[in-house]
């Protein structure tokens, strides 16, 4: 069972993930135990006892964490349950490679040509998105590298 001050730190990352990313609070709060839980792979059953929530809202919460691939669930032969745990690759960098900004550049782009005659401020608006997508296409490939050569 998570500590007070814990479960202070789950409630904070449940709050950002709402925020931000419109993740259900428990979503939020499974993402911050599997940060700090000892082992750190658990069951949903160890993870509905430890936060204090129904199995289904966990499963639902590993479901859409999992969609994401921020955790990921594993069973091995003999076992009854998955583990579930944070996925390697939520830190995986491609992100960083310049390709997605580029398709929604594009994207920027079409809804531009498909609002020839909309108005001024919303064609503005979207116009600077496109350019800033650009923008963060370019950039991005170059601190990549810079991340890499900060690591070695």
């Amino acid at each position: 069972m998570p500590t007070a001050e814990e479960f202070g730190f789950l409630d904070r990352v449940a709050e950002f993930y709402a925020r931000e990313y419109r993740f259900p609070p428990v979503a939020g709060r499974v993402l911050g135990y599997l940060l700090i839980c000892e082992p750190a792979e658990q069951t949903i059953a160890e993870l509905s006892e430890a936060l204090l929530a129904s199995r289904s809202a966990i499963t639902g919460a590993v479901a859409l964490l999992a969609s994401y691939r921020a955790v990921r669930r594993t069973r091995t032969a003999g076992q009854r349950s998955d583990r579930v745990a944070l996925d390697p690759r939520a830190l995986d960098v491609t992100g960083f490679a310049g390709a997605t900004y580029r398709e929604q550049a594009t994207l920027a782009r079409e809804a531009l040509s498909l609002l020839a005659d909309g108005s001024t401020s919303r064609r503005s608006m979207i116009s600077e998105s496109a350019e800033f997508y650009d923008f963060l296409a370019e950039k991005m490939p170059a601190l990549l590298e810079e991340w890499q050569a900060r690591r070695s």
